[in-house]
This record gives C-alpha cells, sequence and structure tokens, in this order.
C-alpha cells in the first residue's frame, strides 16, 4: 500500500477543506471519494469536479443507489427503523455502505488510509471508522475537521482564503446531508431549539399547511418488500423515488427534533423524509394483520435495539446480524396491499389486506353469526388473573 489517502467526499464545506488540509499537514496525496445515494439536487459530475478543483489527485463517483435501496432502505423498513421513535436513520444507513466502497476503493487503489470529514462533536466519525475497521482491519482514519477542532467559521474562512469552491457562507451555514431516504439540516439559527424552521429549509417536502386534494396511494409488499405502487412493479429505488414525490408533495415526512447524540450531547435537527415515512407507516400497518401477537409484541423490541444499533455505528456488527436473521423471519407472511391516504403531512392507512391475514371476521364480528365462544372466557380470566388474586391475598392492598 501506498502513502495515499482515500476521502469519502460529499462536495459540502468540511470534506471540502479537508483535501487541501490533508495535503498541506501530512504530505499524504488524496483521493476524493462521491457515493451516489440518491442525494435529489446534487450534480455528481460537479461533486468531483469540486473536489480537483480542490487538490485532489483522483475524484471517483460511484453510483450505488439501487445498492444502497435494496442492502440498507429494504432491512431498516423490514425494522421499521425508527431512532427515538421518529428519526428514519437517514444518515445513519447510508454510513455503512459508504464505509464498505471507501474500505474497497483504498484497497484497489493501494491506498493506506481513509478519511471523513467529520467533527468530534457528532455520529458520524464513530459510523465510519467503526464500519471501516469492521470491514479491513488494516486500514487507518484521519479526521482533520476533528482532530484539529476546525470550527464551521474556521472552515468557511479557511475555505475563503485558498479560494476553495464551497457553497455554504457565513449568511448561510447551515449542514446538510441527503439521500434518497431523506434529508437532515442543522447549524446555524436551529442550533437554539426554540427557534421555529422556517420554510426555506425545506427541499423534498411542500408546505403541509396549504390546501390540496389529498393523494390516494396503494403499495403492494411481498414478504415485508413494497414492490408495485397503484398495481406499478417497482424496484426498491423506484418505490422511494416515487414515494418521494408523492407524499412530499402532501408535506409528509417532516420532524423536527432534539436528538441524542452517541457522543452523549443533544442537537436539534431537521429532516425531512416522505417516503421513508409513507413506507413505515404502511408496513407497520401490514404486519397488525399478518404477525402473531407475541411475535409482534417481541419485534417492537427489536425494532428498537436494531435502530440503536444502526444509529450507533454497528452496521456490521454480530449482534445487528443477528437480529436482522429474526426480522427476515417475521417477514415471511408480511404480504398484501395497503391503502394510504398523505394529505396535510400526513401518512394514513384507511386500508389493509392480504392472503396471510390472520384477521377473521367471524370471530372478531360483534353481530350475530360471531364464532367466538364466549362461555370459554370466565375460565381464561380466572386462570388468567390468578397469580394477581393469589399475591393480592397476601399483599392486601389498600382501596
Amino acid at each position: 500500500m501506498t502513502d495515499r489517502i482515500v476521502l469519502a467526499y460529499s462536495g459540502g464545506l468540511d470534506t471540502t477543506v479537508a483535501i487541501p488540509w490533508i495535503k498541506e499537514r501530512t504530505g499524504k496525496d488524496v483521493i476524493a471519494l462521491a457515493i451516489d445515494v440518491g442525494q435529489a439536487g446534487e450534480d455528481l459530475e460537479q461533486v468531483r469536479e469540486r473536489a480537483l478543483g480542490s487538490g485532489a489527485v483522483e475524484s471517483v463517483v460511484i453510483d450505488a443507489r439501487d445498492e444502497f435501496a435494496d442492502d440498507y432502505l429494504v432491512p431498516a423498513l423490514k425494522a421499521n427503523a425508527l431512532y427515538q421513535r421518529r428519526y428514519p436513520l437517514v444518515s445513519a444507513l447510508s454510513r455503512p455502505l459508504i464505509s464498505k466502497l471507501l474500505a474497497r476503493t483504498a484497497r484497489e487503489l493501494g491506498a493506506n488510509s481513509i478519511a471523513h470529514g467529520c467533527t468530534g462533536m457528532g455520529n458520524d466519525q464513530v459510523r465510519f471508522e467503526a464500519a471501516v475497521y469492521a470491514l479491513a482491519p488494516e486500514l487507518n482514519s484521519v479526521a482533520p475537521i476533528r482532530d484539529l477542532s476546525l470550527t464551521r467559521d474556521v472552515a468557511i474562512e479557511y475555505a475563503e482564503q485558498h479560494k476553495l469552491p464551497i457553497r455554504q457562507s457565513k449568511s448561510s451555514p447551515y449542514s446538510i446531508d441527503q439521500n434518497m431516504w431523506g434529508r437532515a439540516v442543522e447549524t446555524g439559527f436551529l442550533e437554539d431549539p426554540w427557534n421555529a424552521p422556517i420554510e426555506d429549509l425545506y427541499e423534498y417536502t411542500q408546505d403541509p399547511t396549504v390546501d390540496r386534494e389529498p393523494t390516494e396511494v396503494l403499495i403492494t409488499f411481498e414478504t415485508g418488500v413494497p414492490v408495485a405502487l397503484d398495481g406499478e412493479r417497482l424496484t426498491m429505488r423506484q418505490m422511494v423515488e416515487k414515494l418521494n414525490k408523492l407524499a412530499g408533495d402532501q408535506g409528509v415526512g417532516r420532524l423536527d427534533m432534539v436528538e441524542d447524540r452517541l457522543v452523549g450531547i443533544k442537537s436539534r435537527e431537521i429532516y425531512e423524509a416522505p417516503a421513508a415515512i409513507a413506507l413505515i407507516e404502511a408496513h407497520t400497518h401490514l404486519e397488525d394483520l399478518t404477525l402473531e401477537r407475541d411475535v409482534a409484541r417481541y419485534k417492537r423490541q427489536v425494532e428498537v435495539e436494531w435502530s440503536n444499533l444502526v444509529y450507533d455505528g454497528l452496521w456490521y456488527g454480530g449482534l445487528k446480524r443477528s437480529l436482522d436473521a429474526f426480522i427476515d423471519y417475521t417477514q415471511q407472511k408480511v404480504s398484501g396491499d395497503v391503502r394510504l391516504k398523505l394529505h396535510q403531512g400526513r401518512a394514513v392507512v384507511t386500508g389493509r389486506r392480504s392472503d396471510e391475514s390472520l384477521y377473521d371476521y367471524s370471530l372478531a364480528t360483534y353481530d350475530t353469526g360471531n364464532t367466538f365462544n364466549q362461555d370459554s372466557a370466565r375460565g381464561f380470566i380466572d386462570i388468567w388473573s390468578l397469580p394477581s388474586r393469589i399475591a393480592a391475598r397476601r399483599d392486601k392492598p389498600e382501596l
């Protein structure tokens, strides 16, 4: 291996500044690696040229959109992955894929190190390095923004002094990360959690308060995977792209939350994830119809742990892989159709059906013809409540 570094390059402020900074401080050549994971609105050819214009000796762009959708978003959907019950792991899901491609590119091009533009205050430094070490433990990591404690205002000043082709300025200091699963915005005036977000922050979603006619869609699932929209067969990538448009036009998927970072601090984040929120809502309702009660209950616990592990950068860890096996098994019967109404910022399930349904009308109906044996209820309650009755005799609870 040679004295070269492969940098995970997004085209943003931190990674653009990192290229000349690494060269100046280490003397190593920098290879910029940009990964297309469906970041809408970004021209990857311009990103490639920006890296070369910032001093990279080589700039590589990889189209990983289908791999991202099939191998990372599908497992997340099967897990109904929501960190802190709300955040669909937008950035966290792209990091293990980017890390894998970083490690692969480093080996192919004979580099001995990888680099990223993360600060020491965030989650991504852990996600990148933990994933790379899990796949290619011989590689070293370089993190100039973190290791030099380079603040955003200093980075902007450095970029301006060196005439680097950056997009941020002191008057627009937002940090933005995006892929096909969603978009994240932070820093600037958003760092005060009392400040309300402004409409100009959003790109994936329209204002949900504007009066529009509702949009109704029919999503077909096979073994937990969405495969058709309104009867049209689609790949996972196509499904996400179409629902981002349909749900985004209705303002679905806006999130404003104070998030517990892995490093122990709280941060205020603005997210847009229209397809993710719509698909998770539909998938959850189909599971309600097709999973046995004890399986569904236990899976909810697994979903929380799965989301925490992915958020914490342990995609390639043994526990997460083991939970994948459990989740995949639960999805064998999660097939059917879900009707979803998208309107004024909400994705509401209005119908679900499945050949694998455990819903039995003759048992559930209160009308004549009900087949549920109500005579069984008394004995069931006696046995079910027996431990509580015995304990009450001993403890004599006050009324």
